[in-house]
């Protein structure tokens, strides 16, 4: 294999893989990147067995031919390079080395055999779909934050995708809970993603998604079988197994009688929180609110380290309330509003409160409060 590259192609392509590639590795193939060059494309897979990225950079290619290298140390020497650097990729096939060559640097990495490298195997996708990166990215970013890290609950370690009715049409939903705080994402239905069975994407294959949807413009081919998931672009696929698992009937933990209405304007709110919780004690981070008409006064006793309160004007007009919080979930949910103004609806202190922006409700959020 004889190939050049210009570094900033290399670089990006060895960042998405070796961000796949896990640092502790039992079987020393998974720490490699499997180079393939052909044609004018060099293409460079990654697999931690569970997810797939393939990355096609355009190159020069000399010889066709396919080798692996270590991808972290790879990523490492590109990283390193200069700045429009072309980089010239040398695989002889017979000495187990890899040659690299920037202008007066010279690398010599060993290789292991391409036969050796695990490729997942394709599936058949029952479901096929393209959505905007902008649609994909709201939805899977807005609903993150409530992944699950409980490895005794793995069903809850994913985001939640399917296809729900809402209202009087179909959505494209994402929904994600960790017991404690509850996001439901919603995007109008792509052609195509009618028959979408419910998959739980896993958390780490949301994260390396989150690296495809940078440009608004392009179109993500969205593929969907029972136990895999595909995300492609004519550049990137992203292939990843599912969580085998059921998804709890979150329909029911979404409160649907609350009355009480409180509208604050949310980087107020998300800064007075922050302010107040600086003070909490590090374990319980809990926040009170007291609500009165038009008035809310956060405030935090923490015996062993002092006291703090802060009032903020609000539109409330119940009667008042006092309700507390862990002040983690409140200031991530207030966090995820792009609108001016958050919409909290209360029942009692004891009940779950709902979050949304303004009057939207593809965006909602529920939280449990806690005892202050």
């Amino acid at each position: 294999m004889k190939a050049s590259i210009e570094r900033s192609a290399l670089l990006k392509a060895m960042s998405r893989a070796q961000s796949v590639v896990e640092r502790r590795n039992t079987i020393p193939i998974l720490a490699n990147v499997l180079i393939e060059a052909e044609g004018d494309t060099v293409n460079f897979r990654a697999t931690d067995l569970d997810i797939e990225v393939i990355d096609k950079s355009p190159a020069m290619v000399v010889q066709a031919g396919a080798t692996t290298v270590p991808a972290h140390m790879l990523h490492e020497i590109v990283r390193k390079l200069p700045d429009g650097a072309m980089v010239e990729l040398l695989d002889d096939g017979t000495s187990g080395r890899m040659e690299i060559t920037a202008g007066r640097s010279h690398f010599s990495l060993a290789t292991l055999p391409r036969e050796d490298f695990p490729v997942m195997a394709s599936s058949e996708y029952e479901c096929n779909f393209s959505a905007k990166a902008a649609v994909l990215r709201r939805l899977f970013d807005k609903a993150k934050f409530a992944i699950s890290t409980e490895e005794t609950r793995y069903y809850l370690n994913g985001v939640y995708m399917h296809a729900s009715q809402s209202a009087d049409r179909m959505v494209l939903r994402c929904v994600a809970t960790d017991g404690h705080r509850l996001a439901r994402i919603d995007a109008d239905l792509p052609i195509g993603a009618e028959e979408l069975p419910g998959v739980i994407v896993p958390r780490k294959t949301v994260t390396e998604l989150r690296k495809l949807l940078d440009d608004d413009d392009a179109s993500i081919a969205v593929s969907v079988s029972e136990t895999k998931i595909r995300f492609a672009t004519p550049e990137i696929t992203l292939t990843s197994k599912v969580i085998d698992g059921t998804f709890p009937d979150y329909t029911r933990v979404i409160p649907t009688g609350n009355t009480k209405r409180l509208e604050v304007d949310a980087s107020e709110f998300a800064q007075a929180v922050d302010r107040v919780s600086t003070v909490s004690s590090e374990r319980s981070r809990a926040v009170k609110l007291s609500l009165d008409e038009d008035r809310l006064v956060l405030s935090v006793n923490a015996p062993d380290s002092g006291a703090a309160e802060e009032e903020l004007a609000v539109a409330y007009g119940d009667e008042p309330l006092e309700i507390g919080f862990n002040a983690k979930y409140l200031l991530e949910i207030a966090n995820q509003v792009d609108r001016e103004n958050a919409v909290f609806m209360f029942n009692s202190s004891g009940d779950p409160t709902l979050m949304r922006e303004g009057n939207d409700d593809s965006a909602i959020y529920v939280v449990m409060p806690m005892r202050v």
